[in-house]
């Protein structure tokens, strides 16, 4: 009955955690966020602890850098995206027409040139085909855009977003300031929470998630940081219009596997084609940037900043992005990868345990 009793106590804290997440999500984003924050500056905090700083000047330290840091984004980077968000979202009126024009002309251009013979077999009218083509192509940029100009307009101009923005910014350095201080000492008390019988398995776990997470938050992080200012300057320099925008953007999103990359793919060459045609030059230095972007990622950061042992599969790793922002909004993204990272050992922990058990090797349980 114990380990029963054992069984049923974790899975009603799982629960009873779960619950508080649902329920407190609203307010607990800055406090997530400034404990990510701190797990991931605390051995920088250690390493300047052992060149002779005390823990609290090695935590003003970094807490000074990281407020000089967000000052730059604050008053340098988001006025300049702000500008080009409001901007792409007035301008994506004109965009769609343009793309409209462009994508049926061509259409009804192929369509008369390639196609006519085909119709002609069926019975059907090419130019009522053509029509149709135009007609369905516009109403489907157009729904297109009218959604996404209102997610961008209410993602910069809504109140709670805004809200949402200050607190991270104000209340979330102040968190990870008390949280990194005292980062030693709470895991000591947490280890001290642990049975002692249990605590070498529980060391075991959690050296692997230990080394699976800081390897793809830290690695990441840096391929997410070079993407965003490669394709940010790159498309900025060869003149396209929004490209800071979409390449900080893309970058950004350089987090969720294919995203990224997917993102400034099709933005920029919407953007490059609507804005230089009938010329194809901006399209292909658009495409430049973005293959040579994809290509650095993929054969030299992603290898080595990253690496191949941290165990989180793309595939898992959406899954985990999607469901838990699903159940738990804006706070179980910033979860999800924690998340998917210790699930992940837990699984790799028990089927090792499982194949070494009586129940793989098909002994008798009951066999002393």
């Amino acid at each position: 009955m114990r380990i029963e009793w054992q069984v049923a106590f974790w899975l009603l804290m799982l629960v009873l955690a779960s619950l508080g997440l649902y329920m407190f999500a609203s307010v607990l984003a800055p406090f997530v966020a400034a404990l990510i924050l701190g797990y991931v500056l605390d051995p920088v905090a250690d390493r300047l602890e052992k060149l002779g700083l005390s823990r609290l000047m090695a935590t003003l330290v970094i807490l000074a850098a990281f407020i000089v840091v967000l000052t730059i984004v604050i008053f340098v980077l988001a006025p300049v995206l702000g500008r080009q968000v409001v901007g792409f979202a007035e301008s994506l009126p004109v965009y769609a027409a343009k793309l409209q024009t462009l994508a049926t002309d061509q259409a009804a251009d192929l369509l008369q040139k390639y196609g006519g013979e085909w119709l002609q077999r069926f019975g059907l009218d090419g130019a009522n085909a053509s029509e149709s083509i135009q007609k369905s192509l516009g109403n489907f940029v157009g729904q297109g855009v009218q959604w996404f100009g209102n997610f961008l307009k209410g993602i910069w101009s809504g109140g709670q977003a805004l809200v949402g923005i200050v607190t991270l910014t104000v209340i979330t350095p102040v968190v990870t300031f008390y949280l990194l201080l005292d980062w030693d000492k709470m895991v000591a008390v947490l280890y001290s929470l642990v049975p002692p019988r249990h605590r070498a398995a529980v060391l075991e776990i959690a050296g692997d998630i230990d080394r699976a997470l800081s390897g793809f938050l830290r690695g990441q992080s840096l391929v997410c940081l070079f993407l965003g200012l490669w394709y940010g300057l790159g498309l900025s320099l060869i003149g396209l219009n929004f490209g800071f925008l979409i390449g900080t953007s893309a970058g950004l999103l350089s987090f969720i596997p294919y995203v990224g990359s997917l993102t400034a793919l099709v933005f920029s060459a919407v953007v490059a084609i609507v804005q230089g045609w009938p010329h194809m030059g901006l399209f292909g230095m658009a495409m430049g940037v973005v293959v040579t972007g994809q290509f650095l990622e993929g054969n030299l950061l992603t290898p080595k900043l990253v690496g191949g042992s941290v165990g989180l599969h793309p595939v898992w790793l959406i899954f985990a992005l999607l469901a838990f922002g699903s159940l738990f909004g804006f706070v179980g993204m910033i979860l999800a990868v924690p998340a998917a990272a210790a699930f992940g050992v837990l699984v790799r922990f028990a089927a090792a345990r499982y194949k070494k058990s009586p129940l793989f090797h098909g002994m008798d349980l009951d066999t002393p």
